[in-house]
């Protein structure tokens, strides 16, 4: 047992010192201590490959800086097509926007042409520049064969500092995306299709599969930083289970373990299957990402 330490907040206290204190209290904050610890552990050792998925609706949430500043300490990027498709967007000049009160009034949104994710509003208008820019540079897109070599080359085309897509380019981190389709870029990818009968343009999803089974199993070693869940994280999970499973772990959810899905399964579930090792520094955080996230990469850089 650890006597609880109370909390104090001072004036100007910086991040990393409000997070060291939370390591002397007890729920939630002290599991954003470890979370803070583990993390620093996977990124500081040299001989850890650090995969990080990613899932949830986080560059309209406001955590693309955040997003920036994780994947300058990771070595493989594993994400949904929506929050490519939301850095897209604002890549291209566009904004997600607060709504600042608390009733919405769907139907009305639909008429002013705005959509909703939760409290997050974006003009629907953005599909279209989302077209012109596809129709613009389907001829260098169209080179690319596989997903990471798609998502790379839309990074290229980009060429903005404050872009994911383009960071992952720049340093070359592989980007795997297998439900690329299950977004807004996908969309874009289909009525490219649909106007050509000729149009062969295809992305397999098996290539990018086999990359990163190649990637864990030659690592040394191996940390998981996954937020939220989701086939994200079940892709990284697929690649490490006939390795020596990872030896770090942090997962930040709000899922529950009780429906059996991946999201909520704890990280403690992977051993069983052989994706976490059983001697491994790891950590659930059971909290909203947007919360959690700021605080532990704030303690950690």
């Amino acid at each position: 047992m650890k006597e609880i330490k109370h909390i104090k907040v001072e004036k100007e206290m910086k991040v990393v010192d409000l997070v060291e204190q939370m390591g002397e209290i007890g729920f939630t904050a002290n599991k954003i201590n470890k979370a803070s610890r583990v993390l620093k552990k996977m990124i500081d050792d040299k001989e850890c490959t650090v995969f990080f998925g990613l899932a949830g609706a986080m560059v309209p949430g406001g955590m693309k800086q955040i997003i920036l500043d994780i994947l300058d300490r990771v070595d493989v990027f594993v994400t949904t097509g929506a929050n490519m498709t939301h850095d897209l967007i604002e890549a291209l000049g566009h904004h997600h926007y607060h709504h600042c009160g608390e009733h919405f009034d769907d139907e009305e949104l639909n008429e002013k042409g705005l959509d909703r994710i939760y409290n997050v509003l974006m003009k629907n208008e953005v599909y279209e520049d989302m077209e012109k820019f596809f129709e613009g540079n389907w001829e260098e897109i169209n080179k690319t064969k596989t997903i990471k070599e798609f998502l790379w080359k839309l990074g290229e085309l980009l060429d903005k500092d404050d872009c994911i897509l383009t960071k992952c380019w720049k340093k070359k981190i592989p980007i795997f995306c297998p439900a690329i389709a299950d977004s807004g870029i996908g969309l874009m990818i289909l009525g490219k299709k649909s106007k050509s009968s000729e149009e062969k343009f295809d992305l397999p999803t098996f290539e990018d599969m086999k990359e990163i089974i190649d990637i864990a199993w030659t690592a040394k070693k191996s940390g998981v930083l996954y937020v939220n869940g989701g086939f994200s994280k079940n892709f990284i999970q697929q690649s490490l289970q006939f390795s020596k499973g990872a030896e770090y772990g942090v997962q930040i959810s709000t899922a529950t373990p009780y429906d059996g899905g991946s999201s909520g399964a704890p990280l403690a579930e992977g051993i069983s299957w052989g994706k976490m090792n059983k001697e491994s520094d790891f950590v659930d955080v059971i909290c909203d990402a947007t919360v959690v996230l700021p605080l532990i990469i704030g303690s950690v850089l």
